[in-house]
């Protein structure tokens, strides 16, 4: 099973996969992000997303499914996953490799949204840095929350303000994991 926990940039993804983490601690954590960040070492992003490289898709896809046939255990994938062809694709994929898939995903505000994104801290090193990476989430902020309308049926739609407690309750009661911690 792989739990996606999707949303903006700053909708809690990360933060509610951390609580999840120890309440249901035979799962594994796959975040995508790496995968792209070892492409972009290897070959050239024109686009600026490593999402727009088919091999990064096929790639977490496959290192997906892998991690489940592998170790036979919940998989939690905590990624922005918003263009309904990647999104057709990636899942897709997934069901035809017979891997069951919970799509949540989170809705925040878009001033939530901003007040996170311009709390958090990228790269401490490197203000100018850091602010060019605060500047391109927010720039996600609208088409992602547009596409949360373009998402699969059956994906669940969680509000990304409620605790990351209550969001983890909701989340294992859903996977039939049951509340935990």
């Amino acid at each position: 099973m792989i739990v996606w926990v999707n949303g903006a940039f700053g909708s809690g993804k990360s933060t509610l996969v951390d609580e999840l983490r120890p309440r249901w601690p035979e799962a594994l954590v796959f975040d995508p992000e790496m995968v792209g960040y070892v492409l972009r070492e290897i070959v050239e992003v024109p686009t600026g997303d490593f999402q727009d490289l088919r091999l990064w898709r096929r790639q977490v896809t496959d290192l997906a499914v892998g991690l489940v046939q592998e170790y036979r255990r919940p998989v939690l994938v905590p990624m922005t996953l918003v263009d309904p062809r990647y999104v057709g694709e990636i899942f897709g994929a997934l069901k035809n490799a017979g891997i069951v898939a919970h799509h949540f995903f989170l809705k925040v505000s878009p001033d939530v949204l901003v007040r996170r994104i311009d709390e958090r801290s990228f790269t401490p090193d490197d203000p100018a840095k850091d602010e060019q990476v605060r500047q391109w989430c927010k720039d996600r902020i609208e088409p992602c929350t547009a596409a949360a309308d373009a998402l699969p049926g059956d994906t669940v739609f969680l509000d990304g303000e409620l605790t990351p407690r209550e969001l983890a309750d909701s989340v294992l009661a859903r996977v039939g994991a049951g509340p935990r911690g």
